[in-house]
C-alpha cells in the first residue's frame, strides 16, 4: 500500500508547489502579499459557508425537521 500512496503524495506536493508559485506570481512576486490575499480569500469562503449552513438550518426549522421530541 505505501507504494500507491507515495506517488499521490508527491503529486499533491507538486500541485501545492505550483499553486503557491501561482499565488505569489499573481501578487507580483511578493510572498507576504500572497499570504494576505489567501487569508482574505479563506475568510470570505468561511463566511460564505457559515451563511449556507445558517440558511440550511433556518430552512429546516421552517419545515419542522429540527423540532425536539416531546415524548
Amino acid at each position: 500500500m505505501p507504494a500507491t500512496t507515495a506517488p499521490t503524495l508527491q503529486s499533491d506536493a507538486q500541485t501545492l508547489e505550483a499553486a503557491a508559485d501561482q499565488a505569489i506570481a499573481a501578487c507580483g512576486g511578493d510572498a507576504r502579499e500572497a499570504v494576505k490575499a489567501l487569508l482574505i480569500a479563506n475568510e470570505f469562503l468561511e463566511r460564505e459557508m457559515e451563511e449556507q449552513v445558517s440558511r440550511g438550518y433556518t430552512r429546516g426549522l421552517k419545515h419542522g425537521r429540527f423540532s425536539t421530541y416531546s415524548g
